[in-house]
């Protein structure tokens, strides 16, 4: 007696076990039908549901109370946004060739200047004497040259001498060239016209050539270095037009630029692709380091949107249930984008068609609904679309 006692109550927690997650949880209501239970106890789905909603001892339930959201249209992929880094057009750190004593600084700190202008002079006597010296050696070659070139005439200088004269003359004009390249060493000059940074060297100060003396910069125009995912690798180019924004507090409008170049490798590690835009910088307000906020616009694909509420999962995807002609319909989705306030996907549906958003726990494919809120025309214009690195 005790046993069958047990018996009974096993299969009283069993039934309601099933009774309650037959009721509560989307999508079981259909596994009877799926795994063959209704074939093998001979339930047909509509004569159970007909029964549910039309006989028994609890009365007539009717259509089942659902809430409504209307299906919209929306672009997806149509935009990236990324961080990127100012740096200048051009950038050089200025430094001496050669080790020095500083015996003259020509420029203010933080001043424009044009390409060749001095920005300082070691001292540099010792080069001086050099080149004079290489000079007055060549032109005592020449000379040589000239005399015996006049007497070959005579017969009284052979070929010899006078090729000898010549190859004097020419080494006289290398150590020349050589004296004026050691004495341009002794000055620093801007290689390119730019702003020039702070200075680091003084009159009487003693550098050398790992002494870093400024930096110089063409921001005329600022590149923006940022990374795109590799799955836009193809759309991108050189000449597409991009947008960025200051992420300081600056001006409120973004600045309009263009793609610049693209690498032409994949990061395996993030798998992103690095680009380099270009702004422009009128009344010099960029610098170099400063952060922007970049966005890029494309296409898109153009795809259904529907509420997130109404996205219900099961184990063989995830679905919604759309209202036709009065009756429930599961419709199976899949899901390119997630938004707050919107999922984009792909499936059987169109733009102004309701899918239910409350409500889906009693649902069955088929069964009556009564929409409590019946969607009104217009609603399925396209919100602002949305896509982020």
């Amino acid at each position: 007696m005790r046993v069958l006692k047990q018996i009974i109550l096993c299969i009283a927690v069993l039934a309601g076990t099933g009774y309650l997650w037959l009721t509560y949880v989307p999508g079981a209501a259909a596994f009877p039908e799926r795994s063959g239970v209704t074939d093998l106890l001979g339930i047909r789905v509509g004569a159970a549901e007909a029964s549910e909603s039309g006989g028994g001892g609890f009365g007539p339930r009717g259509p089942a109370q659902v809430v409504v959201a209307a299906v919209t249209e929306a672009t997806a992929n149509d935009r990236i946004d990324a961080i990127g880094d100012l740096r200048a057009l051009r950038g050089a750190t200025l430094r001496t060739e050669v080790s020095g004593e500083v015996v003259a600084v020509a420029l203010e700190t933080g001043g424009f200047v044009e390409a060749g202008a001095v920005i300082l002079r070691l001292d540099d006597e010792a080069e001086r004497i050099a080149l004079e010296r290489a000079q007055l050696m060549l032109e005592d070659a020449r000379g040589d040259v000239a005399r015996l070139g006049q007497l070959q005439g005579t017969g009284a200088v052979t070929e010899v001498r006078l090729r000898e004269a010549q190859l004097a003359q020419r080494t006289a004009e290398l150590a020349v060239t050589e004296a004026q390249f050691r004495l341009s060493q002794r000055t620093v000059r801007a290689p390119f016209s730019g702003w020039l940074g702070l200075l680091d060297a003084s009159v009487g100060e003693r550098l050398s050539p790992s002494d870093t003396i400024a930096t110089l910069t063409d921001r005329s125009e600022v590149l923006i270095d940022f990374r795109a995912p590799e799955r836009i690798a193809s759309r991108i180019a050189p000449g597409m037009a991009i947008e960025a924004r200051f992420l300081g507090g600056g001006p409120a409008a973004p600045l309009t630029g263009e793609i610049h170049a693209v690498d032409n490798i994949v990061d395996p590690r993030s798998r992103t692709l690095r680009v380099q835009g270009k702004l422009p910088n009128e009344g010099d307000r960029l610098r170099a380091g400063m952060s922007f906020a970049v966005t890029l616009r494309f296409p898109g694909d153009r795809l259904v949107a529907v509420d997130p509420l109404a996205v219900q999962w099961a184990s063989e995807g995830s679905y919604v249930w759309a209202v036709r002609d009065g009756k429930a319909a599961r419709v199976g989705v899949t899901i390119r984008q997630r938004d707050a306030d919107r999922v984009l996907v792909e499936a059987e549906l169109a733009p102004g068609d309701a899918v239910v958003t409350e409500g889906v726990q009693s649902l069955r494919p088929g069964a009556e609904v009564a929409v409590a809120n019946p969607p009104e025309a217009g609603l399925a214009a396209e919100p602002p679309s949305r896509s982020a690195l």
